[in-house]
């Protein structure tokens, strides 16, 4: 009931685990796939290994949100292959987050990763605290980009998307004319918090990414205008805790969704949020899920009227 199709990976449910969330090693993306996530994200994976900033990284602002600034630490692609290789033994879809400080670098680990074992690559071009975020506010980096890969790797190319840009549909449609066959929608939002004892910002490097459930509207909105242009997948990210987080994502446009904040307090989420998705579908008396994708927009928004 809960099966999902992205880009033909099949998915046994659309809860997907967000880059950056528990996917760096073997065990944790174990945990994750045994308590019901229907793939898995790693978090982004560079050329060579990468320390990242010093702590404070992360640092829970109010409930529920939190604002971060690791720094894409990770240990390298050569040295991620044998987590790679382990999650494949269960057949189970996995997509790679990759970066890169050229266009070449970003190739030569997409390229890895395929021969790895991967089912997919998710390209970071929307890190806010990282130099990535400089390809996902222009539209002909992203392009270029996308193109460059597509015409490398033979496994889909989804695009996580940069909300911190004035139309974040111009840089979708960039990615989508590149070859992408997805879009992520979104990555976190640039933010800073600042305490009032010292006088300076909480996080080591200053200013970070602020994710959790402070962003969710901001993310519906986004998939929504995303939907009302593109032709291909959109995945939903932003703030998801509950089965209703989810259903919003779908009805706003999302073929699925990635779930990340919310695993602070535990992996067993995910088997709830699905228990919960099913139990709507049968009280609802829809047949799966893919009958939601875009409802809200068979709905007119009310127009102001002339005087």
């Amino acid at each position: 009931m809960l099966d999902t199709n992205i880009c033909g990976l099949k998915l046994k449910s659309p809860l997907i685990l967000a880059s950056g969330i528990l996917g760096v090693s073997y065990s944790s993306m174990k945990r994750v796939m045994d308590a019901g996530a229907g793939a898995i994200t790693s978090k982004s994976i560079g050329p060579r290994p990468r320390k990242g900033y010093k702590n404070p990284s992360i640092f829970e602002l109010f409930s529920k949100t939190f604002i971060n600034s690791v720094g894409l630490a990770n240990p390298g692609i050569d040295e991620f292959e044998d987590e790679i290789k382990k999650i494949k033994q269960f057949d189970f879809p996995l997509i790679v987050s990759i970066f890169g400080d050229t266009i070449e670098s970003y190739i030569e680990v997409a390229l890895k990763a395929e021969d790895y074992g991967c089912n997919a690559i998710e390209i970071n071009i929307s890190c806010p605290h990282a130099e990535v975020s400089s390809i996902g506010i222009n539209p002909d980096l992203t392009n270029f980009l996308v193109k460059s890969l597509k015409k490398e790797i033979s496994i889909p190319v989804f695009v996580k998307l940069n909300p911190n840009v004035t139309d974040i549909t111009e840089i979708g449609l960039a990615a989508e004319k590149g070859g992408a066959d997805a879009v992520v929608a979104i990555n976190t939002i640039a933010a800073m918090a600042i305490d009032v004892n010292t006088h300076r910002p909480i996080l080591s490097h200053g200013s970070g990414g602020l994710s959790g459930q402070a962003i969710h509207p901001i993310a519906i909105k986004k998939v929504y205008d995303l939907y009302e242009v593109l032709h291909i997948p959109i995945i939903g990210c932003g703030g998801i805790f509950s089965w209703e987080d989810v259903i919003e994502f779908l009805l706003a446009g999302a073929s699925a969704v990635q779930i990340g904040t919310a695993l602070y307090n535990g992996v067993a989420l995910l088997k709830t949020i699905n228990k919960d998705l099913e139990n709507f579908l049968i009280k609802n008396e829809y047949s799966s899920l893919s009958d939601l994708i875009g409802s809200a927009h068979k709905f007119e928004l009310q127009e102001v009227p002339e005087f």
